[in-house]
C-alpha cells in the first residue's frame, strides 16, 4: 500500500475506536509505518485528514447498507433491513455508534469543513429513507427514529429499542 492508503486505513480504525480528538497526528504516522513529511504531503492537517476519513466512511457505511439491504423484497422491508442493519453494525463494531455523530461532538460548531462532510452525510441517510417512502413527512419520522437508535444502542450497547423501532416502523407503514 501506497503511504497515503496506510495513513487512511490506520485513521479509519482509529478515528472510529478512539475518536477525533483522542487520536493523535504522531500515532497514526507511527502505526502507518510513514514519514512525517510524507503524512504532511497527502493531508495538510488533522481537519483535512478528518474530511478525508469521513468520505471513506460515508462511502463504506453507504455500501454496507445498501448491500445489506439488497434482497430486499420491496421499499418496506428496506427499511425494517436497514434497522437489522443497525443491530449488524452494532455487533461488528461493538456499538461504537456513528463515526458522523461522534466526530460532530467532538468539534468545534464552527470548524464548517468537518461539518458539511457530516450534514452531507446525513442528508444522504434522510435521502435514502425519503426514496424508499415516497413521503416526506413519513421518511422523515423513520430518519429520526433511525438516527436515535444508533445514539440509543450506543449509550445503552444494546439492541433493544432498535427492535422496538421496528415494531413502531410496522405500524408506520
Amino acid at each position: 500500500m501506497q503511504p497515503k492508503e496506510r495513513i487512511l486505513e490506520k485513521t479509519f480504525n482509529l478515528f472510529h475506536k478512539q475518536g477525533y480528538n483522542a487520536t493523535g497526528i504522531n500515532q497514526i504516522i507511527e502505526e502507518a509505518k510513514v514519514a512525517k513529511a510524507s503524512f504532511y504531503q497527502h493531508f495538510k492537517s488533522k481537519e483535512d485528514l478528518c474530511v478525508a476519513f469521513l468520505e471513506k466512511r460515508h462511502s463504506y457505511w453507504f455500501d454496507q447498507l445498501l448491500k445489506f439491504t439488497a434482497n430486499a423484497k420491496d421499499s418496506h422491508s428496506k427499511i425494517e433491513m436497514s434497522f437489522d442493519f443497525l443491530i449488524f453494525m452494532n455487533k461488528k463494531e461493538d456499538f461504537r455508534g456513528c463515526s458522523f455523530l461522534n466526530i460532530l461532538s467532538e468539534i468545534p460548531s464552527d470548524n464548517v469543513k468537518i461539518l458539511s462532510v457530516i450534514q452531507n452525510h446525513k442528508s444522504d441517510l434522510r435521502t435514502y429513507f425519503r426514496d424508499n417512502l415516497n413521503d416526506d413527512l413519513l421518511s422523515d419520522h423513520v430518519y429520526l427514529l433511525f438516527e436515535s437508535c444508533i445514539i440509543e444502542s450506543q449509550l445503552f450497547k444494546s439492541d433493544q429499542l432498535i427492535e422496538q423501532s421496528k415494531k413502531i416502523i410496522q405500524t408506520l407503514i
